[in-house]
């Protein structure tokens, strides 16, 4: 009996601890309600500040020729040679210095911006990275550049190889394992003209340069657009400061204006002179075609005409003989009658 009590008490037990529920976590407080913030004031608008480089911009006047410099050795393997140009700001054309450039990712190569006659000004290009080099208005630039394409080095798989036979490696401090040596002929005119268009290049894109341009495209670099910029600031990169002669032609790595690497130019081409024209639609400057037609603006060719006509030269009075007076016609006598026959006189 006793037993049977026991295992009956158990039971009940358990069916009370069976019937004991527990609360379960407390329901997770309402959000907040949501306040209406207006979005913060536009930033005030920034001070003037010239126009990079690495956008489009535009001048009434032809840049300088192309000065003359060396390249400086490669500063560290992997970066690819970026030609020097003159850019154009409030103050004029300055010289933005040939440098060598890390690329932005492995495979690509670098076009340069060039200036082309379009319209009746003159438009800067701006260069960009691609796959394979486009077209730069046939500008040679030297040092690999051409006129079309880049020799001075290709991609081998993962690391860019250089062609010692145009890049300077010989005195470098860093040793530069892929290279080769090709020899390079160039097809293009060797002059130091920095536009392409009337009395600079006369280039147009071929299909391989074509396909190139609809490629997919990657801008200058922060370094390259820095690069630029400290050149703006530097008054003797001006080209009315320097007269086509920079002192900072070219340095190792971007924005380096000074110590090791930085090469002056030893050279420069006059500026050949231009005729002044008449403005196309009222752009002071462009230039004309000689013999021929000024560029169409705006699809209507129009005819270049000299602004100014030469001065007549004052020359003094020359004091001439007057022609002599005609004689004086002799005054004709008076007829004299003659004397009639009587039988004249009878027939009358």
């Amino acid at each position: 009996m006793m037993r049977y009590w026991i295992v009956g008490m158990m039971a009940l037990i358990a069916g009370c601890v069976a019937q004991v529920r527990v609360a379960g976590p407390p329901p997770p407080p309402p959000p907040p309600p949501v306040v209406y913030r207006p979005p913060p004031p536009p930033p005030p608008p920034a001070a003037y500040a010239p126009p990079e480089a690495t956008e489009e911009v535009q001048a009434s006047e032809p840049p300088p020729p192309l000065p003359d410099y060396e390249q400086p050795p490669v500063p560290e393997e992997g970066y690819i040679w970026t030609p020097g140009y003159w850019a154009y700001g409030p103050g004029g054309y300055y010289w933005v210095p040939g440098t060598w450039v890390e690329p932005p990712r492995v495979g690509v190569l670098w076009t340069p911006g060039y200036w082309g006659f379009v319209g009746g000004v003159y438009l800067f290009h701006v260069g960009y990275w691609g796959p394979h080099v486009g077209f730069y208005g046939g500008v040679n630039y030297g040092h690999g550049y051409g006129g079309e394409g880049y020799a001075g080095g290709r991609w081998a798989g993962n690391s860019f190889a250089y062609n010692q036979s145009v890049t300077n490696i010989n005195n470098s401090t860093t040793v530069v394992h892929n290279t080769y040596n090709e020899t390079v002929i160039n097809n293009v005119t060797v002059n130091k003209v920095s536009y392409n268009g009337p009395g600079g290049t006369t280039a147009v894109p071929t299909p391989a340069q074509r396909a190139a341009a609809a490629e997919p495209h990657v801008p200058p670099t922060p370094m390259q657009k820095q690069h630029v910029q400290e050149a703006a600031k530097n008054p003797a990169l001006f080209a009315k400061a320097n007269q086509g002669k920079p002192p900072i032609a070219a340095t190792a790595k971007p924005a380096a204006f000074s110590g090791p690497g930085v090469i002056a130019a030893h050279g420069a081409t006059p500026l050949p002179p231009h005729p002044a024209v008449e403005p196309a639609h009222g752009i002071p400057g462009a230039p004309a075609a000689a013999g021929g037609p000024k560029p169409p603006v705006g699809g209507q060719p129009t005819t270049a005409r000299a602004l100014t006509k030469p001065a007549p030269v004052a020359h003094p009075p020359v004091a001439t003989a007057k022609p002599p007076a005609p004689p004086p016609k002799p005054k004709t006598p008076p007829k004299e009658q003659k004397e009639k026959h009587p039988e004249e006189e009878h027939r009358e």
